[in-house]
């Protein structure tokens, strides 16, 4: 068993509160990721994991022992940085080694862990090269690959794919999810990527100013995000927001959209009557119309991606929208459009930014 838990963990730096009381579980081969804005406390936290960080106070428990006070080396964690970390003059096979080597363990079983991590990382051939004779891609296999030899319960990413170009970026992803299929080892990522969240993770924190927002699979933060700050940073681009009026009536909430549409949401929560904001995800918007309601609005700029198309409109009452369409779309600046407003993709916030209404998609 390899799970982690933390409860009511904190850390400060003289009277800088960092992280502010954190609740988790992380089972036993779930691939956790941490994600939020810069300065959240996501790479504090997965230090403070590592033992990288002492504790200030609360109990980290992995495998079900107390590790609170315990030596990173003893914790039965491996850790892979953003930065490689790799000794130049080393070649690949001495790199994965030399934790092994340092802990003196036997040669044959250096060897077999040795040539087991690049069989699964596609390095079977590059074992005798040194650093400089590799890829970024293939450098940071090799700093996978000397995490993996010391056969951890729990594997810890630090950003491990922010120093790649975009199509290493992907091939790595692939790579490391499917390391986590044939492992079956916990890990836990942290990232501030969208697409590296949603693509990888049983279980995503989003964690805002030390604190944890919310814990769900990526479906359910992307469809059921318990805030507006959750709302707003799963997913790219981001939703869509606008401030309307809505009322509840009969089990349904009434909502004005600009320009004198409506439409009616499922009532989720108390009655609702008053000034509220609309969230409604750019993916989920109708280019051409359709839907329960239509906004109206002139094309303030198109990007056409090939496969697909970013329009931004300005909406008057509603401020500027971004709304995915096909990638055939034509739609060229200036040209007034109408765009529709699925019910069942609509969401709605208070004022303080807590969700009354989740879409009902999922």
């Amino acid at each position: 068993m390899a799970d982690v838990t933390l409860a009511n963990v904190t850390k400060s730096f003289g009277d800088v509160a960092v992280i502010k009381g954190v609740d988790l579980s992380i089972g036993d081969g779930e691939f956790c990721v941490f994600v939020g804005p810069s300065g959240c406390g996501k790479s504090t936290l997965l230090r403070l994991v590592a033992g990288l960080e002492d504790i200030t106070s609360g109990e980290l428990r992995i495998g079900g022992r107390d590790v609170t006070r315990v030596e990173p080396a003893s914790r039965g964690v491996a850790m892979v940085f953003q930065s490689y970390a790799l000794y130049p003059h080393m070649s690949v096979r001495d790199n994965i080694s030399f934790g092994l080597r340092m802990a003196k363990a036997p040669s044959a079983e250096i060897d077999r862990r040795v040539r087991k991590a690049a069989g699964m990382l596609q390095l079977d051939g590059l074992l005798d090269r040194k650093p400089s004779q590799l890829s970024g891609g293939q450098r940071q296999r090799v700093a996978i690959g000397r995490a993996i030899v010391r056969e951890p319960g729990v594997f810890l990413f630090d950003e491990p794919l922010s120093n790649l170009d975009a199509a290493l970026r992907v091939q790595t992803r692939i790579e490391i999810g499917k390391l986590h299929q044939d492992l079956g080892t916990t890990m836990v990522y942290v990232t501030h990527d969208q697409v590296e969240a949603m693509t990888m993770a049983d279980k995503i924190v989003v964690l805002n100013a030390g604190r944890i927002e919310q814990v769900g699979s990526p479906l359910e933060l992307y469809h059921r995000p318990r805030n507006r700050f959750v709302a707003g940073f799963i997913g790219s681009p981001k939703m869509n927001f606008m401030e309307v009026d809505a009322r509840s009536d009969g089990g349904h909430v009434a909502v004005d959209l600009p320009g004198g549409g409506r439409v009616a949401l499922r009532q989720q929560s108390g009655p609702v009557d008053g000034r509220v904001v609309l969230g409604v995800r750019p993916e989920h918007l109708l280019a051409r119309g359709g839907g329960d309601a239509a906004l109206s609005g002139t094309v303030r700029l198109a990007e056409h991606l090939g496969g697909e198309t970013m329009l931004y409109v300005d909406v008057p009452g509603a401020g500027e929208l971004t709304v995915r369409s096909d990638g055939l779309d034509m739609a060229k600046v200036g040209d007034p459009i109408a765009v529709g407003v699925p019910a069942a993709a609509c969401h709605l916030f208070d004022s303080s930014g807590a969700a009354l209404v989740n879409g009902s998609l999922l």
